[in-house]
This record gives structure tokens, sequence and C-alpha cells, in this order.
């Protein structure tokens, strides 16, 4: 018998909609600081490359500068067009070559001014990569996710290259035109990407390889095949017409053997560069793990494209692929061993490899496992950043010291000496259009950094206090190999008062000043058993000029004979 109470009870209306179950949306106020601090948190190794940056010598450019310089110039400092568009180091260099006569002709061949372009480039690197991450990520986690591009690219590691320009500017505009590409075809936008791909191309030789990257992505995103196959072809051609055009042989010492072991070694460490100094066995274990890491997650990308769209991975897996092809690159035609730590991986440079797969690794991890809480991503980003800059400090060190000795090019330009621009491997044959473009040291600006006296100053040799190896006083040095003639280099050590000479004079017979050198550079090994606490070592040379030549210290306005 049915109850009246049911009987008279309505029914269901299955027509309603279903309300949804949200999460509460949190206020702007309250994620907004969070991003702030997330956003100072990246500044920081900014500013400390741009610190470095404009506190580097103006003259620490490297043998390259002076040989694209001298070869896209003619005596009177002329830009001679058809001269950019030839290989150097077997690689297109357009873009580097074009910049190089800017600094020259527009900023007095000042290393600072592109050595800051440098950085100004990488963070367009920064931004190109943050413009790829999901929108559905929470203000904080891409907050969390930049602070991590940023502090991997601005790497301690990567000192070499705002410390000196030429390796710089030879190597991050094609990094940057080819992240900008990706992000492009991230978006879907061919032409775009096509025509960051071009300035790549005309850049550096690493840019090589993003056609490919750019079709890969493009078939990511389930685009038409013809859009597939048109970056893939013009890859072909353009790699095809530069295999046919560029020299015979290899450049920088590389090897040409077979050596699948070594070529190997080569491709770990430098996707794992970020965790080794000069060991490479750690940087190869590293890089292992980075490559299999993201091979799981790229093999996983790939399954989920059978089942539905992947827009939110394509650009990292092409950063991913991108990051292999420069690591393969790096192997095949820079293999050598005649490198500290006996892997080109090492290099300060190419950490940029690492770099970028690493943060392809971060970011398809945090996309891939939304579930794990922000916490673990914030903890995981602090440390990552903070300890791979920590170990990046003994690098930075070593590049600090290895390019020392680039301060002296300034004085052997000013006096033309020929040996030691040979020994610095500067051409002679850019001397003259340096001088007619009025570029450093070829200015009032270039100073010996005695606070008193210049090239072609006269000095009373009388009144010069003699330094000695060792015995009493506080003023000891040693002349380690003698100005024997002009041109060549004079080495040394020397101490007074505690501390490093304020700088190093070159006088004649007479006693007016034809060379100088610089101090405070770290003491050979040699150096280091016979030299007095608190030494530094020196380089000097000087013009041409007749008779025997004296070195001197100076510091505080007083005079210490070295020689």
């Amino acid at each position: 018998m049915t109850q009246p109470a049911l009987a008279d009870a309505p029914s269901p209306d299955v027509t309603a909609p279903i309300p949804r179950i949200t999460a509460p949306v949190r206020s702007r106020a309250s994620w907004r600081p969070r991003v702030v601090a997330w956003w100072l948190f990246a500044a920081v190794p900014v500013g400390l490359a741009l610190l470095a940056a404009v506190r580097a010598p103006r003259m620490h450019v490297l043998l390259d500068y002076w040989h694209v310089f001298a070869k896209i110039t003619d005596d009177n400092g002329n830009l001679l067009l058809g001269q950019v568009f030839t290989y150097h180091l077997d690689q297109p260099f357009v873009v580097p070559s074009l910049l190089f006569y800017v600094d020259a002709a527009w900023f007095g061949g000042d290393n600072r001014v592109l050595t800051v372009l440098t950085i100004a480039l990488l963070a367009v690197v920064v931004l190109s990569l943050r413009s790829m991450l999901p929108r559905q990520l929470s203000p904080t986690a891409r907050g969390a996710l930049t602070a991590a591009m940023t502090w991997l690219l601005f790497s301690s590691h990567a000192t070499e290259l705002w410390l000196q320009s030429t390796n710089g500017i030879s190597w991050v505009p094609a990094i940057t035109f080819c992240a900008i590409a990706i992000a492009c075809a991230h978006r879907g936008s061919l032409a775009l990407a096509s025509g960051a791909a071009v300035l790549g191309c005309l850049s550096f030789g690493a840019a090589l390889p993003i056609w490919f990257v750019i079709a890969f992505i493009l078939w990511l995103r389930k685009e038409s095949r013809l859009r597939v196959v048109i970056p893939a072809a013009v890859g072909i051609v353009i790699i095809g017409a530069w295999w046919l055009t560029k020299p015979a042989g290899t450049q920088s010492g590389a090897t040409d053997a077979f050596d699948p072991d070594g070529r190997l070694s080569v491709i770990t460490a430098a996707v794992g560069g970020l965790w080794s100094v000069d060991v490479a066995v750690v940087a190869v274990i590293a890089g292992g793990l980075t490559i299999a890491l993201l091979t799981l997650l790229f093999s996983r990308t790939l399954t989920n494209r059978r089942q539905r769209t992947v827009d939110d991975d394509a650009g990292w897996l092409g950063l991913t692929l991108y990051a292999f092809a420069l690591a393969l690159m790096l192997a095949l035609g820079r293999t050598t061993t005649n490198v500290p730590g006996g892997n080109v991986g090492l290099i300060s440079r190419y950490v940029l490899v690492a770099a970028l797969a690493t943060i392809a690794l971060v970011v398809l991890t945090t996309v891939h496992r939304p579930q794990w809480s922000r916490r673990y991503l914030a903890v995981g980003v602090v440390a990552l950043s903070l300890v791979t800059h920590a170990i990046g400090g003994g690098k930075a060190d070593q590049v600090r010291r290895s390019y020392a000795p680039l301060n002296l090019a300034a004085v052997a330009l000013r006096v033309d000496a020929p040996a030691a621009l040979d020994a610095l491997h500067i051409q002679r044959g850019a001397v003259p259009a340096a001088r007619a473009l009025r570029a450093y040291p070829f200015t009032d600006a270039f100073t010996l950094g005695c606070h008193g006296p210049e090239l072609g100053s006269h000095l009373d040799l009388t009144t010069a206090q003699p330094l000695t190896a060792n015995g009493p006083g506080t003023a000891h040095g040693a002349l380690d190999t003698p100005a024997t003639g002009a041109g060549t280099i004079s080495t040394g050590w020397a101490v007074i008062n505690g501390t490093q000479p304020d700088c190093i004079l070159v006088a004649d017979e007479t006693g007016t000043v034809t060379g100088g050198g610089i101090t405070g550079l770290p003491l050979t090994a040699g150096q280091a058993t016979t030299a007095s606490a608190g030494a530094t070592a020196w380089q000097a040379t000087a013009g041409a000029t007749n008779g025997a030549l004296t070195v001197l210290a100076a510091q505080g306005g007083r005079l210490y004979r070295i020689s």
C-alpha cells in the first residue's frame, strides 16, 4: 500500500543543472606578495651578472674579436660588408660581426657594452620561455618557475659570458633567437618562428637545428602537414648549403677521431654542466640523469598526443630537443681534451646547454605533477638555484684567473709590441682600423694606472728603491722573464707594504716610459714557491727602443726598481 506522504512527495527535476564544486578563489592580495618575492629573487643573479659586466676591464676581448674585426674592416675603419657574410670558425657569423663593428665604431671598442648586451639578450630568453608557461598555473607557480629560469641561465657557471664579451656575443644571440622561435612555434606562429630562426642562423651555427625543432613543435600541436614540412625542408636546405660551403677541417683544436665514448661524455657533461666545476664524471652523471628524466617526460607527452592535444608541452619538448641538439653539435664539432677537466662540455659558456635542459625538466615536471604541493616547488626552486650557483663559484674563479692577462692587450696595442700582440693572439692588421675609429686604447681615456706617469713621461731612475726577492723590508719582488727586446712580455712578482703595486712601468736608459703592464695576477706554480707572502704576479711590455730597459713598480707615487 502506497504511503500518502511518499505519494505526495514531488519527483526530482532531472533537467536542473548540477551545481559545480569549485575551489575557493584566492584574492589578489593573498598571492601578490609571493609573486613580488619571486621576482625579487629572480633579480638577484641578473644583478650579480650586471655588476660583473660593468666592473670588467674595457679590453677583455679574445682573439676571435680581433680576427673578425681585422677581416671586416679596411685600414680606414670602413666596414667591408661582403666580409661580414663569410664564415668564422666554420660558422655563419653575420650578427656578431656587425655587433663587433658597432661596438668599435660607436662605443670605442668597450668590452663592457657587449657584456651588458649579452645579459640583456639572456633576459629576453627568460621572458620568451616564461611566455610558454601554461595559463592554468597559479601566479605563484609561474613566479617560481621564472625565478628558476633566471638563476639557471644567469648561473655563476656562465661568468665567462659577462666577464669578456667575445664569447658572449658569439654564442648568446643565436640562443636568444632560437628561444624566441620556440616560443612563437609554441603558439603556432610559423611566420614569426621562421623569422627568428633566420636571424639565429645568421648569428651562429648553434641555430642550425632550430628548423627541425620548429617542425617538431608544430607536429606536436597537430598542425597541418604542410606547416610541419615547410620548416623541416628549409632546415635541410640550410644545413646542406652550410655543409657544402663551410671550410674543410676541424676548428678550435677539435679532434677528428671517431671516439664515440669521448663524444658521448661531452654530450652528457654539457647537459649536466651545472653540477660540476672541473670534474667531468660528476657532470656526466648529472647529465645522464637529466637526460633520463627528460626522456620519460618526452615519452609521456608523445603517448598523450595520441589521445589529446599537448599544446602546453609542445614548446618545452621543443626546448628539450634543442638542448640535446646543442649538446650533440658540441660533441661532434668541439670535442677535445685540451681544456680544464678534459671535457669541452665543462667550458663556462656551454653551461647554457645544461641550463636549457634543466629548465625544460623543471617546467615539465611541474606541469605533469599538478598534485604536488606548491610548497615542494618553492623549496625545490630555491635549493636548485642556490646550490648550482654555489657550485659555479669555483668555475667563476677559474674564468677570472684565466682571462686576467687579457688586460695587457691595451698596453701592447698602444705601444705596438709585436711579440706581445702575437702572444695575446691579436692581429696587428686590426690596429690601423682601431686607431682610425678611435677605439680603446687609441683614445685619451687610456692610462697606465699609475696616477701620474704615462707613456712618454720622464722618470728619475736614481730615486727608485730596489726590490729584493727576500730579506728585510716591506718591498719585495722579482723579475722572472726579463725584457729582452721591444715588444716582448716581461713577467715577475711583487709585493709592496703587503699589497700589490699600483702599476708596472718600463723605461729606457734615459728614464722615458716606453711601456707598462698589469698587476694583481695569480701567481704561477713556480712563483708560488719563491714569492713573499701577499705577492701577486705582474706582466709588462714596451715598444721599440734602444738600449737596456728598466722595469719598475709604482705605489703611492714612489718607484721601486725590479730590474
